[in-house]
C-alpha cells in the first residue's frame, strides 16, 4: 500500500496539516472576533459576494477537537493517497472535494436553510473515500473497537450516518451536508479517473480492421518481396502501452516518466489513425 513508514508524510498532508495548524492558532490567539469567521466561514446566504469562502472554509475549525479530529483522518488517510495519485493530482483531488462540499450545501440550500460551517471535513471524507476505492479491504483500527474494520465498511458507515443526520436536519453542529458533498465530488472525480483508463485500454487493445481485399494482396506481395511486416511492431506497442496503463492503475499518473508519456501520447495517434 505505502512505500515509506505509515508515520512518515508526504508532501501535500504535511503541508496541509501544517497550514491548518497554523491557522488555528492564529484564530485563537490574533484573530479572535467575530469578525474572522464571518470572513472567511462558507455561508450559503453569502456565497455569491463572499465567493473566496468555497475555499477559506476549509483551512477554519470550531474547534481543538474538530481540527484533531480531521487532521487525524488526513494522517491517517493521506499520504497512502497520495503517493497513489501524485502530489499536484491528490492537491487537485482535495481542493476538488472541499469546493465540491460547498457547491453541494449551496445548491440544497436553494431548497432548504443551511448553517454557516467551517472545517476541512468535505475534503478529508473525500480523501478517505479514495483509500476506501483504492484498497477496499485495508484493515481500519477504531478505538475502542477491538477488531479491525475494512476501509469500505467503515467510509460506507460515514456516508450513511451523514446522510441520515442530513435528512433528518440533526442539529448537532456538524456540517453533514459538507461531508456528502465531498463524498460525491470525490466519487464522481475517482470514476471519471477509472473510466479514462478503463476506455484507453480498451482502445488500445482493440483489433485493427479488416482491410480490404486488393490492400491485403498487396501486402502480400510486399512481403513476398521481403518487406517487413509491421504487425509484431504493432503487437509490440500494445503490450507496451498495457504495461504503461497497469502502472498508472497501480501508482498513478504522476509516476509516469517522459518517455512512458511519450509512448502513450504516440500509441494515441497511431490507434486513432486506424
Amino acid at each position: 500500500m505505502r512505500t515509506q513508514s505509515p508515520f512518515v508524510l508526504t508532501p501535500w498532508v504535511r503541508g496541509l496539516i501544517i497550514a491548518n495548524a497554523v491557522i488555528y492558532l492564529l484564530q485563537i490567539t490574533v484573530f479572535t472576533g467575530p469578525w474572522f469567521s464571518d470572513t472567511f466561514a462558507f455561508s450559503p446566504v453569502r456565497a455569491v459576494t463572499h465567493w473566496w469562502t468555497f475555499v477559506t472554509y476549509m483551512f477554519l475549525h470550531g474547534g481543538f477537537l474538530h481540527l484533531a479530529f480531521n487532521m487525524l483522518m488526513l494522517f491517517f488517510f493521506g499520504s497512502a493517497v497520495e503517493e497513489r495519485m501524485g502530489g499536484p493530482t491528490f492537491g487537485l483531488y482535495y481542493f476538488i472535494c472541499g469546493i465540491g462540499a460547498t457547491v453541494f450545501s449551496f445548491a440544497v440550500s436553494l431548497l432548504w436553510p443551511v448553517a454557516p460551517f467551517v472545517g476541512a471535513s468535505g475534503a478529508v471524507f473525500g480523501v478517505s473515500l479514495a483509500f476506501a476505492m483504492y484498497w477496499p479491504d485495508a484493515p481500519i483500527y477504531v478505538f475502542p473497537i477491538p477488531v479491525p474494520i475494512k476501509a469500505k465498511w467503515l467510509v460506507m458507515f460515514l456516508a450513511t450516518v451523514g446522510l441520515i443526520a442530513a435528512i433528518t436536519s440533526v442539529q448537532d453542529g456538524v456540517a453533514h451536508l459538507a461531508h456528502l458533498g465531498g463524498f460525491l465530488f470525490g466519487f464522481i472525480y475517482l470514476k471519471g479517473e477509472e473510466r479514462i483508463v478503463r476506455r484507453a485500454r480498451a482502445v488500445i487493445s482493440r483489433p485493427p480492421p479488416k482491410r480490404p481485399k486488393a490492400r491485403a494482396r498487396a501486402r502480400e506481395r510486399r512481403a513476398a518481396n521481403g518487406e517487413t511486416a509491421r504487425r509484431p511492431r504493432r503487437k509490440e506497442i500494445r503490450d507496451e502501452v498495457d504495461r504503461v496503463l497497469d502502472k498508472i492503475s497501480e501508482t498513478g499518473i504522476e509516476s509516469l516518466t517522459d518517455e512512458e508519456l511519450r509512448l502513450l501520447e504516440s500509441a494515441s495517434r497511431q490507434f486513432r489513425g486506424h
